[in-house]
């Protein structure tokens, strides 16, 4: 156990250095956000009840989402440099490997999270009416989830531009379809009915009702996306330790 907590640590020392030597990516999904919400304000309070919430909770899912490249990233970037193979002879076992490269941007989701968050409720003006510990719930299973996507992903693509494209169009896909744009209410009928298929949607009834301090509503759509995590996060342990990782497959 010590040794296994050593080889994280070590990985996760790493890792943390090479996100903090790139923080483009980062730094515009924080900063994109902000000035949507700020913008779009005045219209959300206009066309949609409760449009405070609903613009701050709503670009925060749709830029979490987004930020999935940023996970994804973190593991294919070990294949493009020929240098998963050699981590992969090593003492460490794939769930060592996964952890130490999924603890620094686990930090990066939640750092972006809380700001957005703390943004929401400072300059936008959401007034959550519950405890501050749903909030921190709703806000770490969300980028526990968002961790356990990302690292499937990086298992399944084979180059940055799969893993930009799968991001980008299913981010849009996914907080479109959840309501994070427009409120679930007010799409076809027929979206309506498939859009509790989207995590994106669970995200946002999680969110929104962390804010309003329904706690019952908040730990069922925790519980919801922490089993789409536990699924995703069983693929990439099964597709890294198959080989999946190897650099020859790009």
């Amino acid at each position: 156990m010590i040794g296994s907590m050593r080889r994280i640590a070590a990985l996760a020392r790493h890792n943390t250095l090479l996100r903090v030597r790139d923080p483009g990516p980062f730094l515009s999904y924080l900063l994109m956000p902000m000035l949507l919400m700020a913008v779009l304000k005045p219209l959300y309070l206009r066309a949609v009840p409760g449009g405070t919430s609903q613009v701050a909770t709503g670009m925060l899912v749709m830029f979490s989402v987004l930020a999935l490249h940023i996970v994804g990233a973190a593991t294919l970037s070990e294949r493009g440099w020929h240098t998963w193979e050699r981590l992969r002879v090593t003492r460490a076992t794939v769930t060592e490997l996964l952890l130490g490269k999924s603890i620094p941007v686990y930090a990066v989701l939640l750092l972006q999270q809380v700001t957005l968050t703390g943004y929401g409720i400072a300059v936008i003006g959401v007034r959550p009416a519950g405890a501050w510990w749903l909030l921190a719930v709703a806000i770490g299973v969300w980028g526990a989830t968002l961790l356990a996507i990302g690292a499937a992903l990086a298992a399944v693509v084979r180059s940055h531009g799969e893993l930009h494209a799968i991001c980008d169009i299913g981010a849009l896909a996914v907080t479109t379809l959840g309501g994070a744009l427009v409120p679930v209410a007010l799409l076809p009928s027929w979206l309506q009915q498939v859009a509790p298929l989207s995590p994106g949607y669970w995200a946002l009834t999680m969110l929104q009702a962390a804010i309003r301090g329904d706690v019952h509503r908040t730990l069922t759509a925790a519980g919801l996306l922490l089993t789409v995590g536990a699924v995703a996060g069983v693929v990439a342990c099964r597709r890294l330790s198959r080989g999946w990782g190897r650099a020859t497959l790009l």
